[in-house]
């Protein structure tokens, strides 16, 4: 008998299935009402998100092809912390040492099955695993600090780096649980990650006898954190749901919704995997009903029509039988998942792989195309960096086609991987200020210190084999003299030996410096009236040198509305300014529209104000979130108004560095990448180096060298700006792995090479005063330097560093920097053209050339 709630539930199910044919934007309640479609509404439900899919791989370039991964399935290990009451996969040591087996497979194991997959022709290593069995089984940390390893993920780690270089199989690892540290670790390895959502229900988590209560990882918001991390990451991640757990329609539809939230906001959702449960015999939910097909189709459906037509939807093919997979092609699905010709699935044992052939017939008869893929999805194939780490680069192109699908015929192949972590190489002559300086340390840090910069124990480390070469007395003179007669045509060597120079040398070097500058600019001190706006400190990337950035949660986070941005870059554009110089942290809620519509609300205000912002980091990750490539990021920015970029986001330019300093930064590649971009473009950009901390003078002159073959290459650096690191709040520097920022003799060794390393290339060299103050600006004024910066107004990074020497000097001030030296000054604009003014200090007309 019907029931008038069976009506009402018909009737909104007809409602919302009209709605999703029509394309209409669905809601919680709508998406709850099509999950309860059946019959006639169910094949229409079907049908519309049948044409969703097909939009979207049109839209992808491969239009009617549906993926799969050809893989070898890896058990690392089968025990776990958790006790979710549907898993076999799960055991226990006492049932593993009863049948002969150890806690993990070993090295050898892991290795023979990756080996014969490579031979069987997979391309995919899938290492899946428990969460964190030693912090439930004694048996299970045993046998990993037995072998030297501190954690499972430590191992995974090793053992991903070991197939990679010994059968070329792309890892994707499947670990559970990580934190952002450990995302972060295993990114360089694992060319994608994975974790099932499951369910955001808290209710299957919270309450006894349901299928989540007991295991401390099925905690929704905690596995949600892990997907919000990996985009913030930029780890390509596979997630998905598992549906028939026990939850209702509407936590189902929730649960989608949460997906496609994360989807959206980090972009980092390569796809989506709607599960079906299937009861197994010795579980607590051993007497559960499988998930119906008819449920299984609509919850396909709905993912497809919320997610969209850039999503990927899987469903797994061993779940359902064989004839049944045409009904999940006709519900939206467009990838098979991973498929083994060699290994069962071990989650689902019962459950065997259909053979590739049968299930290219089943998709063929669909009217589609199968076509094997990597691990890694095709569209973070062709974006590349950020979403591929660079050591990863040629492992996923020997496998990859120009479509970013599998190539034709590929076979992997072991191929070298370098270790990001493997701390310094000493130069092995004399340490600079290795010992640490403990005074003046407070407690002024953000208030996940102790996570979001990853392991300080391995920071220090790295840390640790910090060091400078000494000088040795007979080449100073042979540096010195190639210096003078060719200064921009050092070799390494000289311009090191000069870098390291101490007393009489470095006076010397100094002098030819201060020699090139007034040949180069002659002596006006420059300096632009302009204003800093760093429009939020909300920053995740977790730079261990950064006291600038914060969490959303913590006290003092901050972010400017569009309205207030206008309103300062007004307020300085009445003051005199003629630049405004922006930047912030990388937000992960800042809009995907969010750098232009600051620039666009600037200059809509004061449309004569040139606009000097956005980091190369900041480029890249406005071109990630607006789906961009950098170049079109770029144009789309100067088209808003953007004027030129700050070379900032350098600190050192050597990854081996940036590492230890940033955690989890933009490679020295595609800083390179950004800043030779936007010269391409048209569009300027300055260049900067922050040294001092890590770093030594080795490191110094490759930055400075790779600066000039830029400089060669596109000439679009107006200016060098050396950086002091300014330690008194940085992170790094209060964990003990930093030296306490460079000394007097570093600084005027920095500046005076930078002036004879850029030595036809670079005409401006700029001394920070909110870093050195006035004395020390002064001094580096004699060594080279012609330009003390801006006004700024307001400067926030340095002075949360712990910066003593302000965050703004009035036009009268920088002058009467300069005029105790007895140098004149000359304000000029971003772009170095003299800027003249009347006497009341209003813009009168801009100078010819370079000021």
């Amino acid at each position: 008998m019907v029931t008038e709630a069976d009506e009402t539930t018909q009737r909104q199910v007809r409602r919302a299935v009209v709605r999703a044919e029509r394309g209409a934007a669905l809601d919680l309640a709508e998406a709850t009402a099509l999950l309860a479609a059946r019959g006639k509404e169910l094949d229409r439900l079907c049908v519309a998100a049948g044409r969703v899919r097909d939009a979207g791989l049109v839209a992808a370039g491969r239009e009617r092809v549906v993926t799969y991964s050809p893989k070898v399935f890896i058990p690392v290990t089968r025990l776990c912390r958790d006790r979710c009451h549907y898993c076999t996969f799960v055991t226990t040591p006492g049932h593993l040492a009863r049948e002969g087996r150890e806690a993990f497979l070993s090295p050898d194991e892991i290795l023979e099955i990756a080996t014969a997959g490579a031979r069987a022709g997979c391309l995919e290593a899938l290492l899946t695993l428990g969460d964190r069995p030693e912090d439930r089984w004694p048996e299970a940390r045993a046998w990993l600090e037995s072998r030297g390893y501190g954690s499972t993920l430590d191992y995974v780690r090793a053992m991903a780096v070991r197939i990679l270089e010994e059968t070329g199989l792309l890892p994707h690892v499947n670990p559970g649980v990580m934190t952002w540290e450990e995302l972060t670790r295993l990114k360089p390895v694992s060319p994608s990650m994975g974790m099932m959502l499951e369910t955001t229900s808290e209710r299957l988590h919270q309450v006894k006898g349901l299928a989540h209560h007991g295991s401390p990882d099925k905690a929704p918001e905690v596995r949600l954190r892990v997907l919000e991390d990996a985009g913030r990451l930029a780890v390509p991640f596979t997630t998905g749901l598992l549906v028939g757990i026990g939850e209702t329609l509407t936590e189902r539809a929730e649960t989608i919704l949460a997906l496609r939230r994360v989807s959206r906001a980090y972009s980092g959702v390569q796809e989506v995997i709607v599960q079906n449960f299937r009861a197994k015999p010795e579980t607590a939910m051993r007497h559960s009903t499988d998930l119906p097909l008819d449920e299984f189709r609509a919850t396909i459906a709905v993912t497809r029509l919320l997610l969209g037509p850039r999503a990927r939807v899987q469903a797994p093919p061993n779940l359902v039988d064989l004839d049944e997979c045409r009904a999940l092609l006709a519900a939206g699905v467009d990838d098979w998942g991973g498929v083994s010709p060699l290994t069962p699935d071990h989650v689902n044992p019962e459950r065997p792989w259909p053979a590739v052939d049968a299930l290219r017939r089943v998709t063929e008869d669909a009217g589609l195309q199968l076509r094997p893929r990597l691990t890694v999805h095709p569209e973070y194939v062709l974006a590349g960096e950020p979403w591929l780490d660079p050591r990863l680069s040629a492992h996923v192109a020997a496998l990859a086609g120009p479509d970013g699908l599998a190539r034709d015929g590929a076979l992997p192949v072991g191929r070298p991987w370098q270790e990001p972590d493997g701390g310094f190489v000493s130069a092995g002559r004399v340490d600079l200020h290795t010992a640490v300086d403990t005074v003046g340390r407070h407690s002024d840090r953000r208030g996940d210190f102790d996570a979001v910069y990853g392991d300080w124990d391995a920071v220090r480390e790295a840390a640790r084999s910090t060091g400078a070469p000494a000088v040795l007395h007979a080449e100073g003179g042979e540096a010195l003299r190639a210096a003078e007669a060719d200064p921009g045509a050092l070799t390494a060597d000289h311009a090191l030996t000069l870098m390291t120079a101490e007393g009489d040398l470095l006076r010397a070097v100094t002098r030819l410096a201060d020699d090139l500058r007034r040949d180069t600019v002659g002596d006006p001190v420059t300096y632009v009236v302009n204003r800093n706006i760093n429009f939020t400190n909300v920053c995740y990337v977790g730079c261990r040198f950064c006291a600038f950035a914060q969490r959303r949660t913590d006290a003092d986070a901050y972010s400017l509305s569009l309205e207030e941005v206008a309103d300062r870059a007004e307020e300085a554009w009445h003051l005199g300014a003629t630049e405004v110089c922006m930047q912030g942290g990388i937000d992960p809620e800042l809009p995907a529209t969010g750098y232009f519509d600051l620039v666009g609300a600037l200059k809509e205000r004061v449309p004569d104000l040139h606009v000097h912002a956005f980091s190369p980091m900041e480029v890249v990750n406005g071109a990630v979130r607006t789906g961009l490539s950098i170049a079109d990021f770029l144009t789309t920015a100067r088209e808003r108004g953007l004027g030129s970029l700050p070379g900032t986001a350098a600190e050192i330019l050597d990854d081996e560095v940036r590492w230890v300093l940033t955690k989890g930064k933009l490679p020295t590649r595609t800083w390179v990448e950004v800043v030779t971009t936007a010269h391409r473009l048209g569009i300027p950009t300055t260049s900067t180096m922050m040294y001092g901390h890590v770093d030594h003078p080795r490191h110094w002159v490759a930055h400075l060298r790779l600066i000039a073959r830029l400089q060669d290459e596109t000439g679009g650096f107006t200016e060098f700006v050396p950086l002091p690191f300014v330690h008194t709040s940085s992170p790094i520097y209060l964990a003990g792995a930093a030296r306490p920022g460079p000394t007097l003799r570093d600084n005027l060794a920095v500046h005076a090479m930078a002036r004879i390393l850029l030595h036809g290339r670079v005409r401006n060299i700029q001394t920070s005063w909110v870093k050195l103050g006035v004395d020390g600006t002064r001094a580096m004024l004699g060594a080279g330097a012609n330009d003390v910066g801006g006004t700024l107004m307001e400067e926030t990074i340095s002075r949360m560093a712990g910066s003593q020497h302000g965050s703004a000097k009035t036009v009268a001030e920088l002058a009467g920097i300069a005029e105790a030296i007895g140098r004149p000054v000359q304000e000029r604009t971003t772009l170095y053209r003299p800027v003249h003014r009347s006497e009341t200090g209003e813009l009168v007309g801009l100078g010819q050339g370079s000021a």
